[in-house]
């Protein structure tokens, strides 16, 4: 029992027949208790990386270690030490919510007194309780995601895989989910490994982001990190009617380089950072020089993902990484 809760992977690849490696090479570590982003577009490997952390799929070659246990060799102990939801939800459309979890509780070996108390447990903890007796079928996608959520805490895992969790979810849904993972990670000390093409829910969720490239690890930190990694935030102004473009450049280049800028308006990248965005409203004021418009720009994971991999996140690649999958194993 005194095993780490965390994910140690050692030049782990996979390859498929007549195909590309679709992992190639990865080295990482995520710790007890953090929530990990993994980042990527459709075939960078994310999907194939999940499947052999949860077993589901051999590597070809390196190594790794969940929950303390090698991926190849304790695969049941590694199953037993986590909880998966991936991104098509095996539920039954003519079974309830509760009896979901009622089996799911068996199979793990659950008494039926337990059975019972932890059914209503999480199905309170992921705002099902009045669905409960609700056949499936008629649950919204954001209902199955959140019943999927929920059968994967049956057996209190130590270690948690979302792969691709909220996925067609409306913005509620999906703010709900997010507060539940953040819950489990901070309350629980659940370790998260989080797939995502959601560049918002990496910012918010992930202690620790990873983002990944034709199978390759292309940059690793927390968001903040990367984020400064890639520019220091900018201040942008747009002159009012009657000021000269001039005065507002001799005011702004007090605080920084100047860079490109919309038509007619003037930006600098703030060597203060964003706390010296006040030091410019009052410098402007001081010097009498109105603008009709000020706005702060900080970098974003956007813009990391597009400084590190070259192309934007959504939309990117030519096939679903399913379709890769499927066609090299045919």
């Amino acid at each position: 029992m005194g095993r780490d809760r965390g994910i140690e992977v050692e030049n782990l690849v996979r390859e498929f027949r007549k195909g590309p490696r679709a992992v190639d090479g990865i080295d990482l570590r995520v710790q007890p208790g953090e929530v990990y982003g993994f980042l990527g577009p459709n075939g960078a490997g994310k999907s194939t990386t999940v499947l052999m952390l949860t077993t589901l799929l051999p590597p070809t070659s390196g190594t790794a270690r969940v929950a303390g246990y090698d991926i190849v060799s304790e695969g049941p102990q590694v199953r037993a030490s986590i909880g998966a939801a991936l991104q098509e939800a095996a539920l039954d459309p003519f079974l309830t919510g509760r009896e979901h979890l009622n089996l799911q509780a068996a199979l793990h070996g659950l008494s039926r007194k337990e059975r019972k108390r932890r059914g209503d447990e999480l199905l309170e903890r992921v705002g099902l309780e009045d669905a409960a007796d609700r056949r499936v079928r008629g649950y919204s996608g954001g209902m199955k995601r959140r019943l999927d959520l929920a059968l994967a805490l049956v057996h209190a895992p130590r270690i948690l895989f979302l792969d691709e969790p909220t996925t067609g979810l409306d913005p509620q849904s999906r703010s709900a989910l997010w507060s539940e993972v953040s819950r489990l990670a901070r309350e629980d000390g659940v370790t998260v490994f989080l797939t995502t093409q959601y560049l918002e829910e990496a910012d918010v969720l992930a202690d620790r982001v990873g983002i990944i490239d034709r199978g390759k690890i292309v940059a690793e930190d927390t968001p903040e990190a990367l984020k400064e990694e890639i520019g220091r935030p900018s201040v942008e102004a747009t002159p009012a009617e009657g000021v000269g473009r001039d005065a507002v450049v001799r005011v702004l280049g007090q605080f920084g380089e100047e860079i490109p800028a919309q038509p007619g308006a003037v930006a600098v990248r703030l060597s203060g950072g964003a706390a010296g965005l006040a030091d410019v409203v009052r410098a402007l004021d001081r010097e009498g020089v109105r603008v009709a418009n000020l706005r702060l720009d900080e970098p974003s994971l956007d813009d990391v993902f597009l400084e590190k991999t070259g192309r934007s996140l959504e939309g990117a690649g030519e096939h679903e990484e399913g379709e890769d999958m499927e066609t090299a194993q045919a």
